[in-house]
């Protein structure tokens, strides 16, 4: 009897790992129940972004950072505004923090949990553990922890000498009735980033050219004690319920949101005549001593509206209310470095803002008509319509919005701004695009994207680090191309962005980004590991890229440092093991061929060649 029970056990065992798996487990996210759907998508098991750096964050596109994992950035290219209202406008750590409408809710038979890690030879670091459990089909719940870490590779100490730390908790669930009438999901994200400020590079006197400030560990830097802040709090919960089936369906969110900035620097360095060394000289700093200017940032939104849905036609109408508010403070100056005091930088901004807007779509085989649009009373507004037949599609977007509320006011220890006057900015685009897959071969396909932009009025940040409005309009031409190719086991992906008009007054865009990836796929041990072996290429053509100004967290522009076009060339291997996914790569290969290193951003150099590995292990049971 007692070899019975083992038996019964060891088949209970058996049937579990082939009953639970990625097919078991659906994800469900905002959109889907916006489009009154919860059958939600299967896991993304592919190996193809595994370990692609631009897919480890929030943010997927590419970016001009500071070189190094959790720094500032800022998209590399253009991409036309349609969030309107009040908005902070402190948005260089975004692609860090969660976005709680992008919460992924699992839909699964048994609890699903997976960690990931990565870990390069230079001090990067991520980590996230996840956990979620169903209560059979119509609640579940879950939890996810992530850390988000990097190590100095100019001007530290010791190779552990720590730049950035992130911390980010998300807790999440989802509730629906048994007619599938009525729907609730709601999550909790609250994270923290401490960034250490470095300036930059403070070349020695004897380094006169770019090329000599590849000495990573050994360069001085401007800034010793800076550090910048970013704290974020999000709490967001969507319930639909049906009234006629899937044709008649209201909605409603609330998000509530925080955003707390602090700057610091308690030792303001300065040179031989008693001058600042790194901060703005044409502007006399209220605190010699120290730097420490705080702001927070709160706003709540209510959004009520009505959807639905049939086998051709979509809508969705909706009002939303949005009551914000943001409060900042400074270090005012004492006679001596003991006693300063923290006051308001100015009075408190608040103000309530009203919405409307909605969306409506055709669908009839190949062809497909869309618009939508949003409407803030009475000054703001963006409208979109599309139209596709087979694989060519066209697009106009017409925007126009407000400056962010940093640019309209700040007050600091280093800057000091008010702009009142400052117009809505308007953006005109049109875009094309043709999806085609292509004879010759069994996965074949290309994409061709073209569009034209014309920006009035366009608010940028200047060569003093302070918001400028254009008087003049600014046209871009922007073509996109990517293509991939199957030949065996062979794959070819490659796809490049040229942007013509974009190295004039108020914007820094390369001419040239592109990425071509090739990989080799195979099945090992009798399927029972599916792996790739590739190299990867990042291109950009030189250009003037933003500088970088820590205190207001703003990208600016300048015209004295040219950051030239490099290459950069990884190889890789990854591989399936079952429920593990495990990657391998080498980063930078070609470091010392032309030159010892490169800029991310003027006078902030990017990881020298480094070693990445990666692990993902999920658990179905």
């Amino acid at each position: 009897m007692i070899f019975n029970g083992i038996g019964r056990a060891q088949i209970l065992d058996d049937s579990t790992k082939v009953r639970y798996g990625p097919r078991t487990t659906r994800v469900i996210r905002e959109a889907d129940v916006l489009r009154d759907s919860t059958a939600g998508a299967p896991l993304d098991t592919t190996l193809t972004r595994a370990p692609q750096s631009r897919f480890w964050l929030y943010d997927s596109t590419f970016q001009q950072d500071l070189g190094t994992m959790g720094s500032a950035s800022r998209p590399l290219l253009f991409t036309a505004n349609t969030q309107l209202g009040a908005r902070f406008g402190r948005n260089v750590f975004d692609k860090f923090f969660r976005n709680a409408a992008n919460t992924p809710y699992y839909d699964s038979r048994s609890p699903y949990s997976f960690f990931r890690v990565v870990q390069s030879s230079s001090g990067e670091q991520i980590f996230e553990f996840s956990y979620s459990r169903s209560f059979k089909k119509n609640f579940s719940i879950g939890a996810s922890y992530e850390r988000i870490a990097s190590n100095k590779i100019m001007g530290a100490i010791s190779s552990r000498d720590g730049l950035v730390e992130h911390n980010g908790m998300l807790f999440f669930g989802r509730y629906q009735t048994d007619n599938k009438r009525y729907n609730l999901i709601f999550s909790f994200v609250a994270g923290r980033h401490r960034a250490i400020e470095q300036g930059g590079i403070r070349p020695f006197a004897s380094e006169k050219r770019p090329q000599d400030l590849f000495k990573y560990e050994k360069q001085r830097v401007y800034l010793t004690t800076a550090q910048n802040k970013d704290d974020r709090d999000q709490f967001h919960f969507l319930q639909t319920y049906r009234l006629l089936g899937r044709g008649l369906t209201v909605f409603h969110v609330f998000d509530a949101q925080r955003q707390f900035n602090s700057y610091s620097d308690q030792a303001l360095q300065r040179d031989s005549a008693n001058a600042l060394l790194y901060y703005p000289k044409r502007f006399d700093p209220r605190n010699q001593y120290a730097t420490l200017d705080r702001s927070e940032y709160r706003q709540v939104e209510n959004t009520f509206g009505v959807l639905g849905r049939t086998t051709a036609v979509e809508y969705r109408l909706y009002a939303r209310r949005r009551d914000y508010s943001l409060v900042s403070s400074t270090l005012l100056p004492g006679p001596d470095a003991k006693t300063q005091n923290l006051a308001p930088a100015f009075d408190p901004i608040t103000g309530g803002q009203v919405f409307l807007g909605g969306t409506a779509a055709f669908r009839y085989r190949v062809y497909a008509i869309e618009a939508a649009g949003e409407y803030k009373l009475f000054d703001e507004y963006w409208l979109r319509a599309s139209a596709r037949t087979g694989p060519l599609s066209a697009e106009l977007l017409r925007t126009s919005y407000a400056p962010t509320l940093t640019q309209q006011r700040f007050v600091g220890n280093h800057y000091d701004w008010e702009n009142s006057g400052f117009r809505n900015t308007s953006t005109d685009q049109l875009s094309v695009r043709l999806r085609q897959r292509l004879p010759g071969a069994a996965d074949h396909s290309i994409e061709l994207s073209g569009a034209l932009a014309n920006i009035s009025n366009l608010v940028f940040y200047n060569s003093f680090a302070e918001p400028e409005q254009l008087s003049a309009a600014k046209q871009l031409l922007i073509g996109a191309v990517r293509h991939r190719v199957r030949l065996g086991r062979v794959v070819f992906d490659n796809q490049a962005t040229y942007t013509k008009g974009g190295d004039g007054i108020g914007l820094r865009i390369p001419a040239l980004v592109a990425e071509s990836r090739t990989y080799y796929e195979n099945k090992l041990f009798k399927n029972a590991i599916a792996a790739q072996t590739g190299i990867e290429i990042c291109y950009q053509s030189r250009f003037r890229g933003y500088q970088y100004s820590p205190s207001t967290q703003q990208f600016y522009t300048q015209d004295t440092f040219t950051i030239r076009a490099y290459p950069i060339v990884s190889a890789y291997f990854v591989a399936d093991i079952k429920t593990v996914d495990i990657f391998l790569k080498m980063s930078y290969l070609n470091e010392g061929i032309y030159d010892n290193g490169y800029f991310a951003t003027p006078y902030y150099t990017g990881y020298p060649r480094r070693f990445t590995l990666g692990i993902k292990w999920n658990f179905y049971n």
